[in-house]
This record gives C-alpha cells, sequence and structure tokens, in this order.
C-alpha cells in the first residue's frame, strides 16, 4: 500500500505529514539543523532539507545560524482560534479574579480530540507554576480539568476517549484502568468537582469544576498547586467555593454571549 494512503482506506499525503513531523520535533526539541532533523525522522537529508526550507519560505519556520526554529505566526494562529471561543472571551477576567483571590494557579480547559487543552492560565501572589503551559495538550484522566470534563460525558463518549488515547500513567498516583476511571467519574458526578492528587506531576494537587451551560459541559475551570497548600481543608473551606462561584458567573456569561 502506497504511503499516501491509510489503513482504514483514507487518502492521506506523504509530504504533509513528514511536514508537521519536522513541526512536532522542533516544537519539541527547539532549534535543530538539518542533520539532526533528517537523523531524528529517519529521512534523506535532501527531504529533510526541501521540507525545512519550504517551511521557512511560507513563514512557518525562522532559519539563523543555529538551525531551524518555529515560528511565531503560531502564536497568531492560536490566538485567533482562541478568541473565537466564547468560553475563553467571557473567562479571562474570572480566572484572573480567581487567582488574584487564592493566590494559586488558575486555569481554564477544554477538550480536543479527546485530550485536555488549557486556554489559559493566570498566576496568583503564591502561585507555584507546575510547567502547565497555555496550549498544552495532555490525557484527560491525568489532570482535574480533564476529568471535571469527562464526568459530564456519556459513557459511551468516555469509552470512545479511552479506545483512542488509552490510559498511560503520568505518575504512581494516575488512575490507569477503565473500572478506576469509572469510580473516578461517579465519585466526580456526585460530590460535583474533580481532585488532581499528584496524578500528573509528583507534589502537585488541583480541583475543578465543570462549566456546563444547557445542559452541555463548554469546558472546567480549575486552581492548582503545592501538595501542601492543597489539604483537604483548605479545599472545602476556601478553594472549592471560591471556583466554583467564579464559574457560576462564567456559565451565566456564556448562556447570555
Amino acid at each position: 500500500m502506497s504511503g499516501n494512503y491509510a489503513t482504514d482506506g483514507g487518502k492521506r499525503v506523504g509530504a504533509v505529514e513528514r511536514a508537521f513531523r519536522i513541526l512536532a520535533l522542533l516544537r519539541e526539541s527547539g532549534t535543530m539543523r538539518i542533520n539532526d532533523v533528517a537523523a531524528e525522522l529517519d529521512m534523506p537529508t535532501s527531504t529533510a532539507h526541501v521540507h525545512l526550507r519550504t517551511l521557512a519560505d511560507v513563514g512557518y519556520l525562522v532559519k539563523d545560524e543555529r538551525g531551524y526554529r518555529l515560528s511565531l505566526r503560531f502564536l497568531r494562529d492560536g490566538a485567533v482560534v482562541r478568541n473565537d471561543l466564547s468560553v475563553y472571551t467571557v473567562a479571562k477576567q474570572e480566572i484572573d479574579a480567581l487567582a488574584e483571590a487564592t493566590g494559586e494557579v488558575a486555569n481554564l480547559g477544554v477538550e480536543e480530540d479527546g485530550q485536555r487543552v488549557i486556554l489559559y492560565q493566570s498566576e496568583g501572589s503564591e502561585a507555584v507554576y507546575d510547567n502547565a503551559l497555555v496550549g498544552e495538550f495532555t490525557n484527560m484522566h491525568w489532570t482535574a480539568l480533564g476529568k471535571a470534563i469527562l464526568a459530564e460525558r456519556s459513557d459511551e463518549e468516555v469509552e470512545r476517549i479511552v479506545e483512542q488515547h488509552g490510559l498511560p500513567s503520568a505518575t504512581a498516583n494516575t488512575i490507569d484502568t477503565p473500572d478506576r476511571l469509572v469510580e473516578e467519574l461517579a465519585r466526580i458526578r456526585e460530590e460535583g468537582f474533580a481532585l488532581e492528587d499528584e496524578e500528573r506531576r509528583t507534589g502537585i494537587r488541583s480541583i475543578a469544576v465543570p462549566i456546563t451551560v444547557d445542559e452541555g459541559v463548554v469546558g472546567a475551570v480549575s486552581l492548582s498547586g503545592p501538595k501542601e497548600r492543597f489539604d483537604d481543608a483548605r479545599i472545602e473551606d476556601e478553594l472549592l467555593p471560591a471556583l466554583k462561584d467564579r464559574t457560576n458567573v462564567i456559565e451565566v456569561k456564556v448562556a447570555y454571549d
């Protein structure tokens, strides 16, 4: 079968796939020279050179004395996509206020293609950065944001996401079986919030609640920080009430946007 076709019979363009493999490599590794790209992706140097030069010519790579890197056009494109999402435009102010009120990191997340994506993040005065970048895609079951969204989805939708991405582990605490995930989602539905307890990154806890509008989930809001500051008493007495209050405001704004 030709490399231009997918195994399910759908047509695919090999050159486009190679270009995006190069972009993904540069995103992970930073600036690279032609020979290093070719070696990493097991392609001829001439092929890597043509792809890199073409991507630079159309403005999505920048070439300097150290090699090729991603250009800021990706920042522009991402901003355009994000600004088209009403949940972002109406939630940004509330996320800032939540971070200021609690002193912690406040996050806005959505689901795309079965993964959690951070749309916006705001750091309070006591915030501890946990390397979760705006725009980061990661497994839903690793994070409070992702689990809060999953809990609002049907069993069939959850099964589809698990089939697509599996249940890989990030830490020793990560949920890694379908039965454990089902139990966790049932708890979230009963208690009204998701807890991430060192499941994505050791030493970090997070709590999240879904943003629901017209009985559908459009995203989630979370607070995250060091485990020692996110003890159960503070979560119940301070953090969760503040989180729910701001999320309720977001839901009203989205509904009437």
